[in-house]
């Protein structure tokens, strides 16, 4: 994820990284070299007969800003919902390694408790990223169970099973009060029903139709624009064809960038940071230091 750091204007300007450039790019170029072709014919074979004036090219142009401002929105409301739901997994965490810590009774067990949750925390990143290896679980689980984990078919799901196993045994062993373990319940529930909202965004994405149209609409309008510039800005109309494909081509990209937040993109929620800090602050809750085993990917930082 791009964190936003102090800048200058011209810095902001000039800047390439993780903006929408990277995928527009080609198009771009695409669109004005076709544009300076049809330029080119235009003077040398008089192609004024097939001029379509500016006319329908604003009508179409003022329907798709609002058709590429609803995906955009659309998109938005996924990405802003999985950055609140991991909100919700980060303060829910901490509250976790509160409760057991101060309703738990004994260390080593209090211990494991929280570390599950380290363990849930790193295994729904990577579920969410549809990635089956979770190092992670090395030295949080067991081995045996670890395995088990990792080859379920919901990973985070079948771990906070286990810890609700782990629960009723230890009130079964006189280690948790009858009082307090409903409340260490709540928070599992809690966190599996945001384990539940990050599914629903990944699983069901913005409706393909709306994203084919709107590359289509797109790539028509400014494949075609040059026919209705020319015989108004003459041999301008590369860079103004440019400039319009700059703007229509990066608002359908920044949709398609923001629409799945869980993924390794510059501009997707930045998981590794969020899921370390959780680690480190659970760690600190059991005194165990502030340094998680597995240091945070560079990329994951400045991406």
């Amino acid at each position: 994820m791009i964190a936003n750091t102090p800048t200058s204007w011209l810095g902001t300007l000039f800047t390439v990284r993780g903006t929408a450039l990277r995928r527009t790019g080609l198009r771009i170029i695409v669109a004005v070299l076709w544009a300076v072709v049809v330029t080119i014919a235009w003077h040398r074979w008089d192609l004024s007969q097939f001029s379509l004036t500016t006319t329908p090219f604003s009508l179409i142009g003022v329907a798709l800003s609002i058709f590429l401002g609803f995906r955009n929105n659309a998109s938005y409301d996924r990405y802003w919902e999985a950055r609140k739901l991991w909100g919700r997994v980060v303060n829910a965490s901490r509250s976790w390694a509160r409760q057991v810590v101060t309703l738990v009774d004994g260390d080593e067990l209090r211990q494991e408790l929280v570390l599950r949750q380290v363990a849930w925390v790193h295994s729904l990143r990577h579920h969410l990223r549809a990635e089956r290896a979770i190092p992670e679980l090395a030295g949080l689980l067991p081995d045996d169970e670890a395995a088990a984990v990792q080859a379920a078919r919901t990973p985070p799901a079948l771990l906070h099973q286990r810890t609700g196993e782990k629960l009723r045994q230890a009130w079964q062993a006189g280690a948790i009060d009858t009082m307090h373990l409903p409340v260490l319940e709540a928070t599992l529930t809690e966190l599996l029903g945001v384990q539940g909202g990050c599914e629903r965004i990944r699983a069901t994405p913005v409706p393909w139709p709306y994203t084919v149209l709107t590359h289509r609409i797109v790539a028509i309008y400014c494949l075609t624009l040059p026919f209705g510039l020319e015989a108004t800005v003459g041999q301008l109309t590369p860079a103004v064809v440019g400039l319009i494909a700059f703007a229509f081509y990066s608002l359908d990209a920044i949709g398609d960038e923001i629409e799945e937040p869980f993924g390794h993109d510059p501009n997707d929620l930045p998981l590794t940071s969020l899921s370390t800090g959780i680690e480190v602050d659970l760690r600190q809750a059991l005194g165990l230091g502030s340094e998680p085993p597995m240091p945070v990917p560079v990329h994951d930082l400045l991406d």
